[in-house]
């Protein structure tokens, strides 16, 4: 969680120091995300799948979430796993403390890959509060468990 740099300045049509949030953030999550994995030996090419999420504490804007997870969030994950042909798959909102929020989970190079389909939901207790965001990333290196769904 970080502080939300547009709370409570109302409706901002100059997004770029949310979307900078964003690259940063990521940029951030991808290497500390990369090191848990690759503690229990899973290398950034053996991620198969990923998610993002981001709530805002309620004297933000939903747009704020948008500004922080759309335009450049991306760029540094794809290139910390060395690729990832297909967006990553998001979801946003604007709460309080303790929300869960669910984020979806697809195969970096192919949505469709059904094995890779998943969600994973998280919270923190205490976060956001009304001037804080909250941001999150998933990484996957494998499909649910026992998968047994194909395309017909």
């Amino acid at each position: 969680m970080c502080a939300n740099p547009g709370a409570g300045r109302g409706k901002l049509d100059d997004l770029g120091e949310l979307e900078q949030l964003g690259a940063d953030s990521a940029a951030r999550l991808v290497t500390e995300a990369l090191a848990a994995l690759s503690a229990v030996g899973i290398t950034p090419e053996q991620v198969r799948g990923y998610g993002k999420g981001a709530i805002v504490g309620v004297d933000g804007d939903r747009e704020h979430t948008a500004a922080v997870l759309h335009p450049r969030f991306g760029a540094p994950v794809h290139a910390a796993i060395g690729g990832g042909a297909d967006i990553i798959p998001g979801t946003k909102m604007v709460a309080g403390p303790g929300a869960s929020i669910t984020m979806p989970i697809g195969n970096k190079d192919d949505r469709w890959v059904f094995d890779d389909m998943d969600a994973i939901s998280i919270s923190i207790p205490d976060a956001p509060k009304a001037d804080e965001i909250v941001i999150a990333l998933v990484l996957s290196a494998g499909g649910r468990p026992n998968a047994r769904v194909k395309k017909p």
